[in-house]
């Protein structure tokens, strides 16, 4: 089992940055491939980026493709997720994913464990 707590959402305008973290608990992290998703209202959650369990591999949705960068910290159990040039389109809740399988499952929505989510508002 493995507990995934987002954090670092928050209101910023367009053109902004923000960081999200994600820390876990639970079995060893170092274990899992990590991913972000996100869902805006009315529509359904969409993949944004996925992170192999070493961090050597690395996979992002076109939308956000130069303006997020995934990385994680295996010492410190945490991924992160870092949104520049933020856009209007980009607002949505946001969440942290957790799989054991290989990392290019995440990009097809399939992950075992996911957290309760951290909402970010870009204003234009």
């Amino acid at each position: 089992q493995v507990q995934l707590v987002e954090s670092g959402g928050g209101l910023v305008q367009a053109g902004g940055s923000l960081r999200l973290s994600c820390a876990a608990s639970g079995r060893t992290f170092s274990g899992y491939a990590m991913g972000w998703f996100r869902q805006a209202p009315g529509k359904e959650r969409e993949f944004v980026a996925a992170i192999s369990r070493s961090g050597g591999s690395i996979y992002y949705e076109d939308s956000v493709k130069g303006r997020f960068t995934i990385s994680r910290d295996n010492a410190k159990n945490t991924v992160y997720l870092q949104m520049n040039s933020l856009k209007p389109e980009d607002t949505a809740a946001y969440y942290c994913a957790a799989t054991y399988k290989a990392y290019r499952e995440l990009t097809i929505g399939r992950c075992d464990y996911w957290g309760q989510g951290t909402q970010v508002t870009v204003s234009s």
